[in-house]
């Protein structure tokens, strides 16, 4: 209408905001940046897993695959989290963090050892099968530990 207020069936529509608005408010999500960085060093540690598991797995078995995946990942890890999840670089000791940090993926770890041989041994799956999902519970594991323990700050 002309005088500025709404007909009967006209609705109010909220102002647009821009695409890079809404995916900058994402990127302030600390969870939405867990979840990025999370995927990404996923997806690095399984695919060094991979690497490992094809080229080495035959001679060295899949716990070498396991863990030489999970030592490189879990550098690669500490860093982007420090940096970009849990934006604490430049806060804290860099020491003690990463001792922190390891003590969570360590328990991450534990619980990989335990169900690893669980889904190949006795449930009979291939090993790369078995460690895509057993990922998903090491990684909620992760991210409860790294945010209340590895990099909080009082």
């Amino acid at each position: 209408m002309a005088d500025g207020s709404l007909a009967d069936g006209e609705f109010e529509r909220a102002p647009r905001t821009s695409l890079t608005a809404r995916v900058m408010r994402l990127y302030r999500d600390e969870r939405v940046r867990f979840i990025m960085v999370g995927g990404l060093n996923t997806a690095i540690g399984y695919g060094l897993f991979l690497l490992f598991e094809v080229t080495t797995g035959p001679y060295l078995g899949y716990f070498f695959s396991l863990y030489a995946s999970f030592f490189l990942a879990s550098i690669i890890a500490f860093t982007l989290h420090r940096h970009y999840t849990f934006k604490v670089a430049g806060t804290g000791n860099v020491f003690i963090d990463f001792l922190r940090f390891l003590s969570v993926y360590v328990v991450a770890l534990g619980l990989n050892t335990i169900a690893l041989p669980v889904f190949v041994e006795l449930l009979g799956l291939p090993p790369w099968l078995a460690q895509a999902i057993i990922v998903v519970v090491t990684t909620l594991v992760s991210y409860f530990g790294h945010k209340y323990f590895s990099f909080r700050r009082k």
